[in-house]
């Protein structure tokens, strides 16, 4: 797959600061990972989805992976009822015209919002541009969430969550997308490589 019409919508990473030195002071783009994909009992049921993966458990051990359940960010408690969007998918809860409910109708909007916002912050704060969420939940979906009927009817859509970080031009991947989310991964790391390189022959010339 070529990656390089995907990068149209990804901020760049800030590169070398004029420091007077010779050497790239790039950090490499690091990965975003639903927590629970990593073996965190976080999910609303207190279980986790452990994808048991050896390269993603490589790039974890070396503090390139960064787990985080934004449902437990956001103020919610684990286990916790299940919850979906009414009305919209997370595009929608965001612009308002939609919300996050329970089954009895208690209303977590405001929770998800919240995860919402502190995952993009951990996204700029750690340089990660790449992301892969779990599937069907109603902050993590990416390509499905549940429609609101509680019936388990899963509808083309995106949770909260990942709408968020799209809009801010984050890729995020399903954890059926593994493969892909960690070769993306490696070209935005090996594109970073390359763009500090050249800056700094640029500055050393």
């Amino acid at each position: 797959m070529d990656y390089r019409q995907s990068t149209a919508g990804i901020k760049s990473t800030p590169m070398m600061q004029s420091t007077g030195q010779c050497e790239p002071e790039s950090p490499l783009p690091k990965l975003l990972v639903s927590a629970c994909l990593l073996g965190n009992p976080v999910r609303y049921d207190g279980k986790s989805k452990d994808l048991n993966h050896l390269g993603l458990q490589q790039l974890l051990e070396q503090g390139q992976a960064i787990p985080f359940c934004p449902e437990v960010a956001g103020g919610l408690p684990v286990p916790r009822p299940p919850a979906e969007c009414v009305s919209g998918d997370g595009s929608a809860v965001i612009a308002g015209s939609a919300r996050v409910l329970t089954r009895d109708g208690e209303d977590l909007t405001a929770n998800f919002l919240a995860g919402a916002e502190q995952a993009l912050k951990l996204c700029r704060d750690k340089q990660i541009r790449v992301a892969v969420l779990t599937e069907t939940s109603p902050s993590c979906g990416s390509t499905q969430i549940y429609d609101g009927s509680f019936s388990r009817r899963p509808v083309a859509a995106s949770g909260v969550t990942t709408a968020l970080l799209r809009q801010h031009g984050i890729v995020v991947f399903s954890q059926h997308q593994l493969e892909q989310a960690l070769n993306y991964l490696a070209f935005c790391r090996q594109t970073t490589s390359q763009t500090a390189t050249r800056s700094v022959r640029e500055n050393c010339n």
